[in-house]
């Protein structure tokens, strides 16, 4: 299990943050959910909206959101 506070690109291991390419760095990586076009499956997503579907499927949004564990 991974340790509470933990940022979305350290939960995913992504390494976007390190190459720029991360909307929700610095500040979001506890709320990428609600930052419109995070990547998710290599492709980029759009706005909440359209988005939240996805993120509900997601094992960081789940430990976050639903389960609390993050």
């Amino acid at each position: 299990m991974m340790k509470k506070g933990v940022n979305c690109w350290e939960f995913k291991k992504c390494g976007k943050e390190k190459t720029g390419d991360c909307p929700a760095y610095p500040k979001g990586g506890r709320v990428c959910y609600l930052v419109a076009g995070t990547m998710c499956g290599g492709k980029v997503q759009g706005m909440y909206a359209l988005k939240i579907n996805n993120c509900r499927e997601c094992d960081f949004y789940k430990g976050l959101v639903v389960d609390k564990t993050l």
